[in-house]
C-alpha cells in the first residue's frame, strides 16, 4: 500500500444566476437573498478547484493525468456552465436554486462518474475572492 497524494486542477468559468425561491414573494426573497434575488440576474467569475486524492500509479507515478483531468473538467463542466445563465440555460438549475453550495454539489455529481472510484474527489468553488464552498465537507 502506497502513500496517498492529492492533485489539484484550477479552472474558471463565468455564469449568471438569480437566487430566488418561487414560493416566496419578492419581499421575502429580497430579505433572504438580498441583491442576489434581483429579477434581472447577476454574474460571477467562478474559480473552480478540483482535488483528486489517491495512490500514485506504480507505472506512471500519476494519481491522475492532469491533462485528462483538465479535459474532463472542460468537457463536463466548463462547456456546460461557462457564459450561461444557470437558472435559464441549464437543466441542472431549472428547479434548483443555483447557490454556490448547490453548484459545487452539481459539479461533483457530474464529475464523479468520470473519476476512478478508488480516488477521492473534492470540489472547491470560489464565487468571489472571499466566499467559497467545498463539497464534500470534511
Amino acid at each position: 500500500m502506497g502513500n496517498k497524494v492529492a492533485v489539484f486542477r484550477k479552472e474558471h468559468f463565468n455564469a449568471a444566476h438569480r437566487l430566488y425561491h418561487a414560493g416566496w414573494d419578492e419581499a421575502r426573497n429580497l430579505e433572504m437573498f438580498g441583491k442576489c434575488s434581483y429579477p434581472n440576474y447577476h454574474g460571477h467569475n467562478y474559480n473552480l478547484e478540483v482535488k483528486v486524492t489517491g495512490i500514485p500509479d506504480a507505472d506512471t507515478g500519476y494519481v491522475m493525468d492532469m491533462k485528462h483531468l483538465s479535459d474532463l473538467i472542460h468537457s463536463v463542466i466548463i462547456e456546460r456552465f461557462d457564459h450561461k445563465n444557470l437558472n435559464l440555460d441549464t437543466v441542472e438549475f431549472s428547479k434548483l436554486n443555483p447557490t454556490a453550495e448547490n453548484i459545487a454539489i452539481v459539479i461533483y455529481d457530474l464529475l464523479r462518474p468520470h473519476i476512478d472510484a478508488q480516488h477521492d474527489l473534492m470540489i472547491r468553488l470560489y464565487e468571489t475572492e472571499r466566499n467559497f464552498v467545498e463539497y464534500p465537507a470534511s
